[in-house]
């Protein structure tokens, strides 16, 4: 059982919240609880530097404690004796603080909590997604698994601190800090995605850009790396409406979605951070569950494929291929679940979307 904090709230607490794109958005709300139920409450987030940007956002956030943990893995014996984790450590023990919260429950955080000062707040073993992270803790708390991401981390929140849970949904508390862009109406197609399984076929989103660019529309992509880069050139060849957009910083495209007339995504960090500025986005889903972990928030719709092996959680997929022979050239459509999410049927849900708010 966790030990709540009685008598005194906690001013001064340091967040542990490394990663991922996803999972670091998904903990904006728990800030915005805990700064309405505590006025001059701070927090000091440790985040990996890729993703400090977004920690720097919310107003609670004191300040960003970058980690590289993706990179210091990869060779622990140098990683120990380098200036850079001797910085990190220095900077981490330079506060004391009223609570430690670690809202990750990996090994990964869990390993980090106690270089820090104060009571020492996680999952307890039933409800982490890595049991032995449990053990780093002094104060344990229970939190159930079958409930979406976002609700978990308010939950632990509001016991560890010490405050109710507002039964009102979560607040990201970031919208108001930026600045929609101007242009004419657009809408933005977030496709990048890590595992294979997640990923909407090509041809399909090719042919989302000829119903949206006929209906009006421009359709503007995004990417994060070459692959992506590439696989958006290919896409936004089909329409001179669609326009591949140069790299850009998280904030860029936060004002970028801030601007829009929604989104569609996979499921995707960037379709999380669509959500976190309250733009309406129709998520597609094929082998994750967005019950668990999908957008969330206002103007959020996900559309999940209709497959009987969907959602099977896997990153990798053994089904064969299937011919769609309703698009202009006839493809195999990979994964084949996918294939009862059609263009014609995400588009009309999308425009659906669009009533509805």
């Amino acid at each position: 059982m966790s030990e709540l904090i009685e008598k005194q709230k906690p001013r001064k607490v340091l967040l542990i919240k490394t990663s991922s794109l996803g999972d670091v958005i998904h903990t904006l709300p728990a800030l915005t609880d805990a700064q309405n139920a505590i006025n001059d409450i701070q927090f000091d987030w440790v985040v990996e530097k890729s993703f400090s940007e977004i920690a720097s956002w919310h107003p609670a956030v004191n300040k960003v404690i970058p980690v590289q943990i993706r990179k210091w893995r990869k060779n622990l014996f140098q990683t120990t004796g380098s200036q850079e984790w001797k910085n990190f450590k220095s900077e981490i023990k330079s506060e004391s603080y009223d609570a430690i919260i670690d809202a990750q429950g990996l090994l990964k955080s869990a390993l980090l909590s106690p270089l820090a000062k104060g009571p020492r707040y996680g999952l307890d073993k039933h409800s982490a997604r890595e049991p032995l992270s449990s053990w780093f803790y002094q104060n344990k708390i229970s939190v159930a698994k079958n409930q979406h991401a976002v609700e978990r981390i308010r939950q632990l929140f509001s016991q560890a601190i010490g405050y109710e849970l507002p039964t009102t949904s979560g607040d990201y508390g970031i919208k108001s800090r930026f600045e929609p862009n101007q242009d004419s109406p657009y809408v933005v197609f977030l496709h990048g995605t890590t595992w294979e399984t997640k990923h909407y076929p090509e041809v399909y989103w090719a042919e989302l850009i000829r119903i949206a660019t006929n209906q009006g529309f421009k359709v503007k992509l995004l990417w994060g790396n070459m692959e992506e880069h590439e696989r958006a050139a290919r896409i936004s060849e089909v329409s001179e409406q669609s326009e591949l957009m140069p790299k850009m910083s998280l904030e860029s495209i936060a004002n970028l979605l801030c601007g829009a007339h929604g989104s569609i995504a996979v499921d995707t960090g960037l379709g999380h951070l669509s959500a976190s500025v309250d733009c309406p986005t129709l998520s597609l889903f094929s082998s994750t569950n967005p019950g668990l972990s999908g957008a969330y928030g206002n103007g959020q719709k996900h559309l999940q494929s209709v497959y009987d092996c969907s959602p099977c959680m896997r990153r990798t997929c053994s089904i064969e291929p299937v011919r769609d022979l309703n698009i202009p050239e006839a493809h195999n459509i990979f994964p084949a679940c996918f294939s009862s999410l059609k263009p014609e049927k995400v588009w009309k849900n999308f425009m659906d979307l669009q009533l509805m708010l």
